[in-house]
Parts: structure tokens; sequence; C-alpha cells
């Protein structure tokens, strides 16, 4: 397009040239004694035209030779640099495939080209540790920290990743501790601590960081509920012997941190250190929230083996529990132990035997038999101990 345009211009200029000549007879006199010229003023103007053009054409071919060895240097030059970007490409490549070394081989030579320094020494730091060479990795590491400024905050996430894969969490933490001072943190920052901090059993840490990823909607809900799960039965564990920390934590935990193994675990502790009546108000918060969503089996276990506080008033709370779920033969041996601590026979052996009606267990034969022994029983009671026996040995 822009060849046509000057075709045509030369043609305009062409044509207006000759249009001026037919309508221009003037002439030019040149005198330079004893000489005296006269010109056509038309063929002087093309004549002095034509000068202007040879001249400028002969600076141009003046330029162009001597430019002559800069362009071969610079044609060089870029060629070295496509080279390199192809061998540094090469690398990226071979490292996302897995040929470890020769992606670090590659790396190495991008590296030593100049190309992007700091990336350079990243991909091989991140290749030497995929091939588990442990000096060559911190070589590298060393390489992309001095090498190029802008890839320190790279660098250093590169630094937490493998030392939480390599299960170094203390170096991973340093490493982003570095990294909050440059830049702050970002999610994936926040997510490697995460991972760190699970690792060095940092639980508290871990709560944290997990309720700040929530409410940035960084994990997946499913994951943010089980990592939950897991700092609330670490932090019940780390108190379970002192009965005072044990209540303060169990009360700091958010409603919707309440999940089914979590209180599982909290009355299972209080029940441990003989806090009946925590143990009483946490499970029978948890049984009646809801519409019968939240039963569970092993907190009516809990609560039938506890001894303290008003026994019948828990049976009949048990009972209440019962009509709501008539076949659970847990519930049904927890009033039945209920019963017979409370002297009230007939109701524990009715219980009892319910139980084992609806699901046969050791621990409801060995119960039956203990209560039929005290009822004078001898002849039940042993084929209650042998029935016992034989699903133990099972």
């Amino acid at each position: 397009m822009k060849g046509l345009f000057w075709v045509l211009a030369l043609a305009g200029l062409a044509v207006a040239a000759a249009l001026g000549a037919r309508l221009n007879d003037g002439y030019l006199l040149l005198v330079v004694p004893p000489w005296r010229v006269e010109v056509s003023l038309n063929l002087f103007i093309i004549a002095l035209l034509g000068l202007f053009l040879a001249f400028y054409a002969a600076l141009r071919i003046l330029a162009a030779t001597f430019g002559l060895p800069q362009r071969v240097r610079d044609y060089r030059a870029r060629r070295q640099r496509d080279q390199a970007g192809l061998v540094f490409q090469d690398a990226v490549r071979l490292l996302f495939e897995g040929r470890f070394g020769q992606a670090m081989k590659k790396a190495a030579e991008a590296h030593g080209n100049g190309t992007a320094p700091g990336l350079s020494a990243l991909i091989a730091a991140r290749a030497a540790q995929r091939m588990r060479e442990p000096e060559k990795q911190q070589y590298w590491l060393e390489h992309a920290k001095t090498d190029d400024p802008r890839t320190e905050a790279a660098t250093l996430m590169l630094e937490a990743e493998m030392a939480n894969e390599e299960r170094r969490f203390a170096d991973a933490l340093a490493a982003l501790g570095r990294l909050q001072g440059k830049q702050g943190r970002h999610i994936a920052a926040l997510r490697l601590e995460l991972r760190a901090r699970q690792g060095s059993g940092d639980w508290e840490g871990v709560l944290k960081l997990v309720r700040q990823l929530a409410k940035r909607d960084a994990l997946p809900a499913e994951v943010v509920r089980e990592i939950r799960t897991q700092a609330h039965l670490s932090g019940i564990a780390r108190r379970r012997s002192d009965r005072g920390q044990l209540a303060a934590y169990l009360r700091d935990i958010p409603e919707e941190e309440r999940g089914r193994r979590v209180v599982l675990a909290a009355a299972r502790a209080l029940a441990a250190i003989e806090a009946d009546a925590d143990t009483q108000k946490l499970i029978e918060t948890a049984l009646e929230q809801g519409d019968g969503d939240n039963w569970q089996p092993e907190l009516a276990a809990i609560y039938g083996r506890l001894t303290g506080g008003d026994q019948t008033a828990r049976i009949a709370r048990a009972e209440a529990w019962l009509r709501q779920h008539p076949d659970d033969g847990v519930l049904l041996m927890a009033l039945g132990r209920m019963c017979q601590r409370q002297r009230l026979w007939g109701k524990a052996q009715s219980y009892l035997e319910a139980s084992l009606s609806v699901a046969p267990s050791q621990e409801g034969h060995l119960a039956l038999a203990r209560l039929l022994d005290q009822l004078d029983k001898p002849d039940d009671a042993n084929k209650h101990y042998r029935a016992s026996a034989q699903l133990n040995a099972s």
C-alpha cells in the first residue's frame, strides 16, 4: 500500500512537471567571463533535481557502507538473543516434561548467556531439587537471589515451596517471613504458610490462617472444615489434662466450627477428667440441635457412663431421645447402665436385653451378665459371660 502511494505521488509529480514545462518558456543566463551560457529554466531545474538525487544516493551508499559492520554486529547479537531465548524456552519445557537433568543443563546455559538470569537460576534450582541434589539446588537459589532483584519474591516463594515438600517447615516459615517483609502475604503465600504450620504442629496459627483463607474463598469448604477439625482435635488433645484450659478452649470454639468429631473429642476429654456437668451439658446441646441430624450414638454412650449429677433427670432425657431413636442399640445400653446405677433392676434388664436384640456386642453381654449376677441369676449371667467371651475371641 505504501509503495502504491509513492508510485502515484511520483506519477502526479511527473504530470505536474510536464504541464509546468509546457507553460514555462523561461531561460537561465549564466555568465562566467569570458563565457556566457544560456540554459532552459526547465532543464536547469531538472538537472538541479537530478544532482540532488545523485548526492543523496551517494550519501546513503556511504552511510550503508560505513554502517555495515554495526548492522552485522546487531544481526549477530539479535541472532544470539533469539538462540538464547530458545534455550530458555527449552529449559522451561523440559522442566514441565519432567526431564529435570536436561532442564537444569539448559537453564544453566541460558543463565550463562544472560537470558533472564534470575528466572533461569530458579528453573535450575527447581530441577536440582527434583533430582535430589541439594548442593546444586542451594547454589542456584543463591544465584537467583543475587542475579536479578526482580525475582526476589519468586525466589522466596520457591524456597518456601521446596522446603515444605522436604518437610523443612521451619525453613519454609523463615522464607515466608522474609517475603512478608518485602511485599506482604498474598493467597498463594498464605497457602504455603498454612502447609508449613500444619507440618510444624502450630495449630493455633493454622486456625488463624484457614479463617483468613475461608474469608477470601481461597479453599474449598470441605477442606476448610477438615483443617478446622484437625486443629481443634489437636487443641483438645493438648489440653485434656487441664480442666480449666480445656473448658476455656471449648468455650472459644465458634459454633460453626463445632463439627461432630470436635464435639465427640471434647465430650471424651471432659468425661476423662470427670467433668460430668460440663460433659452432660455439651452432649445434651449437641444431640438436641436440629431435627435429629446431629444424632451421635457415641455421645449417647458417654452420656450413659456419667456418674455425677442427677441420674434420674438424665434417664428421663435419654428416654425422650429413645422415642426419636427407638432402634439405637447404643442408647438402649446407655439407659440400661443408668437404670442399673439407680437400682432400677427391671428397667435396666429390659433396656440391656433390647440393646442386645438390636445390636449384639461383647460389651452389652458383659453388662447384662453383671446385672444378672447382682440379681442372683447365675445361670443366666454365665450364659451372657460366655457370649461376651465368644464375641471377644472372634
